[in-house]
């Protein structure tokens, strides 16, 4: 008897990328706000999504410096259990409602490719770091104070993908400032077999539902991101015709379902 949630399948189960849902989620993250040529927003857009109108190419460019654990205690083995993310949400709508959808998503680990691709996250590999906050404040660590300064990068396959600072104003007050759309993606499963290459197994649209969502020490202020034009990517066509606020915050979250909204198979 083979067990495990992800690949590979073990007698024991131990090998496994990923103990079995429930997931937990603690992160420190930056938000960037920002409007794409509306054009290249609808291009990214797979079928059952439309454009919003009303967003003029609106989205979110986001990093993560996460831990993560399972029901046993997984995050004392930071090595396995922490990794760092960057990804980018664009607005849309699903039947007349407002949702967001993750074109491109990279982390630095194989267990977080493999959860996110079981969520529909189009994850790849890549180099993701962020300005840190410490306990104890100084010339390395900024304070959450105004006019702090945190900065972050991606990079994959050894190019600088994007790069992003927020500079701080003020503690949010207003938790409408924290409010996100929910997130819907494409859960693709495709075929190798002659024949069959262009029927994917699975190819549907999918809602992420997390929930007991808390938010700490969220700070507002502006926002700057750059997406590099770079040889053989296109995340560089959805760079910002202009930015708006960023945030930084730490959050946690649980993750154990996932609904699906649409079976594009058919």
């Amino acid at each position: 008897m083979l067990t495990g949630f992800n690949y590979p399948l073990t007698p024991k189960g131990k090998s496994t990328l990923n103990p079995p849902p429930p997931w937990y989620y603690s992160a420190d993250f930056l938000n960037i706000e920002f409007w794409s040529d509306p054009a290249a927003v609808a291009a990214v857009l797979p079928p059952g999504l439309d454009p919003d109108p009303a967003a003029k190419g609106h989205g979110n460019a986001l990093f993560y410096d996460w831990q993560f654990t399972g029901a046993n205690e997984e995050y004392l083995d930071p090595a396995r259990y922490q990794y760092r993310e960057f990804f980018l949400l664009v607005d849309a709508l699903f039947e007349g409602k407002p949702v967001a959808y993750c074109p491109y998503i990279f982390v630095d680990n194989d267990a977080a490719i493999a959860r996110g691709w079981t969520q529909g996250y189009p994850k790849r590999l890549g180099q993701v770091f962020q300005t840190r906050y410490f306990a104890a404040t100084g010339k390395a660590g900024p304070s959450l104070a105004p006019g702090s300064k945190f900065a972050a990068s991606l990079t994959a396959s050894g190019r600088r993908l994007a790069q992003a600072l927020v500079t701080l104003k003020a503690p949010i007050t207003d938790r409408v400032a924290l409010k996100q759309r929910p997130i819907v993606n494409l859960l693709h499963t495709p075929r190798l077999a002659a024949g069959k290459q262009d029927k994917p197994a699975v190819h549907e649209l999918v809602e992420n539902v997390p929930h007991d969502i808390k938010i700490e020490q969220a700070w507002i202020g502006d926002g700057l991101l750059t997406l590099p034009v770079v040889d053989g990517e296109e995340i560089s066509d959805l760079a910002p015709v202009r930015c708006g606020i960023g945030i930084r915050a730490s959050m946690a979250y649980i993750v154990d379902d996932l609904k699906t909204l649409k079976d594009l198979t058919h």
